[in-house]
Parts: C-alpha cells; sequence; structure tokens
C-alpha cells in the first residue's frame, strides 16, 4: 500500500517528502491575499476622486503600483494552486495533464495581462 511510515503521515511528508510544501503556499498566499486586500480597500477608499485622471495618478506612485503587482501575483498564484487541487482530485485518467496544461495557460496569460495594465498606467504620462 506504501503510505509512509505513521511519523510521515503526522509530519505531512509523503514518498517525496513535500506533501505540506503545497499547503504552507496555499496559506501563505491566503494570509498575503488578505492583507493586501485590506490595504487595497482602504487606499481606494482614501481616495478623492474616482475619475480616470485620479486612478491614474493613483497608480502612477511606486507606494501604490508595487502592492498592487505583489496583489495581482499573490491572487493568480493562489487561484492556481487551488485550481490543481481540484484537478488533482477530480481527474483520474490523462485528461488530468490537459486540463493542468490549461490551467496553467490561462493563469499566466491572465495575470500576464493584469501586470502589463499595471505597468503600462503607471509608467505612462498624463492621462489623455
Amino acid at each position: 500500500m506504501g503510505t509512509g511510515t505513521p511519523l510521515g503521515r503526522v509530519r505531512g511528508l509523503g514518498s517525496s517528502k513535500e506533501g505540506a510544501h503545497h499547503w504552507w503556499h496555499q496559506r501563505l498566499t491566503a494570509a498575503a491575499n488578505i492583507l493586501l486586500m485590506l490595504w487595497l480597500m482602504i487606499s481606494v477608499a482614501r481616495m478623492p476622486g474616482y475619475d480616470y485622471g485620479a486612478v491614474h495618478l493613483w497608480l502612477q506612485s511606486a507606494w501604490v503600483a508595487v502592492p498592487m503587482i505583489l496583489l495581482i501575483v499573490s491572487v493568480f498564484y493562489h487561484f492556481r494552486l487551488g485550481l490543481q487541487v481540484v484537478i488533482e482530485d477530480y481527474q483520474h485518467d490523462e485528461t488530468r495533464v490537459v486540463w493542468m496544461i490549461v490551467l496553467n495557460l490561462f493563469t499566466f496569460v491572465t495575470a500576464g495581462i493584469a501586470l502589463f495594465a499595471i505597468l503600462k498606467v503607471a509608467f505612462t504620462g498624463a492621462p489623455a
């Protein structure tokens, strides 16, 4: 059967000795998401206006652009980890590999688009 030693099961270590790695990454990204989303809500609530010019000026600050980039990276990584678990739990044939490739492509493309949008606004001149 080979589920490891009793001590290994208690410590969360499987045969590859990395059973808790994925679990810790999910928890760390969840905590980061809570903190960064709290920052985002407070920061947006303190903005003087919500028109394009005000948001553009707000996002040009490094104190805003960097946490926004961290938020995007953390949210998309957490998203990928969560859906990876769903795919691994419910796909038991060769389609698991296909769905993992689709998940990775979707995650990287959408995260890349979000990062590009933040960087474009942060590094461009005054709004039109």
